[in-house]
């Protein structure tokens, strides 16, 4: 396989809406973005497309990808779409990746979006409840806030986990975002206003979870040849991975921790693992990417995590997949301060010491603040990681707030379902 670098993209806002915008225009203006901040850049150093969008219903059209195509002047090049619930925008990011590395081609666009607006959002949960087992768990009243309030109940049960910890990831990813212009609902939140908000499936409160969204972004992945020959300040994807599992988790058998270089068996001899509580399609994912790039710790060996917080319980999970903490430490490292950004006022109070070194998790403001649309979402992460990688952050929003210090390596992560597709790509500075 070729080396594989990400040279340039762009993104909308997420909005709870853009009525005057239709899902070429909002793809058309994120490629537009990265088409300027790359000076030489044109259509003809483009070979093909890899386009992700979730739903057929949001748009009521079963080729929007091939629509995209047409209306961004890139026929008749190759195109195909990519699907995948919630990993749809993360399946698409590796699905260039592959086309670059494979030698298919020399420079492939990831470009995603949704229109999650044009329908009602008791609609809009529906179609997103299609997602889940249609034959058993739906029929039933299976819905996604319902099998992530039932998942981190069992979290909670296992290992002690609290609300108050997990209203700590919504203060944070929503402080953050207040740095963020392309972010969908920034604010300045306390715990208590997390928990006070309404109730939508118990322990989850609406500011627990993340919003329906409309918005699109772009990222171009090239070979090494192609990123020498345009310039600019490639970032190198050095590792990716993908896990999947059942889709009924009644279906999901006990078996052994997957480990990664850093644990030991020991440390997990008396839990059932993955239970409900844990996401093995997440582990495996992580395992594959750590061992492409050569991350044997990942607290230590990554500078940022952008990950997929559809629910601040799922983030709290989600540090404990990618071993960032031990599984069943995950509502500590919250308590520790370990996933925030040293330089902004949360206003809560962290310990002196930390068994964690700091480790920023969503410095973007993630889904709970930014938004989700889905096919969006993945790959707006790729930006936000590009740009915090290039050290242009605050070019690019205006506020360097978020620019971590000289971050050599980060992390993206994607999922889907109740952890039935899973993706960890790495990006290292180069």
């Amino acid at each position: 396989m070729r080396p594989v670098y990400m040279i340039t993209g762009g993104i909308t806002k997420f909005a709870k809406a853009h009525p005057e915008k239709d899902f070429r225009l909002m793809v058309k203006e994120a490629f537009d973005y990265a088409l300027a901040d790359l000076p030489g850049l044109s259509r003809a150093d483009i070979d093909g497309t890899v386009c992700s969008y979730f739903s057929d219903h949001f748009t009521r059209q079963l080729k929007a990808g091939a629509m995209v195509q047409d209306y961004l002047g890139l026929c008749p090049k190759p195109s195909r779409r990519i699907e995948g619930g919630g990993a749809t925008g993360g399946l698409c990011f590796q699905s260039a990746w592959e086309a670059v590395a494979s030698g298919r081609m020399e420079a492939c666009l990831a470009m995603g979006f949704e229109t999650m607006s044009r329908v009602n959002t008791w609609k809009g949960n529906e179609f997103i409840a299609l997602a889940s087992d249609t034959n058993f768990d739906y029929p039933v009243g299976g819905f996604y806030t319902g099998y992530y309030a039932m998942m981190v109940r069992r979290h909670m049960h296992e290992f002690g986990t609290t609300v108050e910890q997990m209203a700590k990831v919504a203060v944070k990813n929503h402080q953050n975002a207040l740095f963020n212009c392309y972010a969908q609902s920034p604010a300045s939140l306390t715990i208590e206003e997390v928990r006070r908000s309404p109730l939508v499936a118990t322990p989850l409160t609406i500011l627990d979870c993340c919003q329906m969204s409309d918005g699109a972004a772009v990222a171009l992945l090239v070979s090494e040849k192609t990123a020498q020959r345009l310039g600019g300040r490639p970032v190198r994807v050095s590792g990716v991975g993908c896990g999947t599992d059942a889709m009924r988790m009644a279906d999901r058998p006990h078996a052994p921790v997957i480990l990664l270089p850093h644990e030991s068996a020991a440390e997990y001899a008396n839990m059932k693992y993955p239970g409900v509580h844990s996401f093995r399609g997440g582990r495996m994912a992580a395992k594959l990417a750590y061992e492409m790039a050569g991350v044997t710790d990942p607290g230590r060996d990554l500078d940022f995590v952008e990950l997929h917080d559809a629910y601040t319980s799922s983030e709290i999970q989600t540090y404990e997949d990618l071993g960032l903490c031990r599984y069943g430490e995950g509502g500590r490292y919250v308590d520790a301060g370990t996933p925030f950004l040293p330089n902004i006022d949360y206003g809560l109070k962290f310990p002196e010491t930390s068994r964690w070194p700091r480790l920023p998790v969503n410095p973007s403001g993630g889904l709970l603040a930014c938004g989700h649309p889905v096919g969006a979402t993945g790959l707006m992460q790729a930006v936000f990681a590009f740009w915090q990688l290039q050290g242009t952050i605050a070019r690019h929003l205006g506020d360097a707030r978020l620019q971590l210090p000289s971050p050599r390596r980060g992390l993206i992560h994607s999922h889907a379902g109740t952890g039935t597709y899973i993706t960890v790509s790495i990006m290292e500075r180069v």
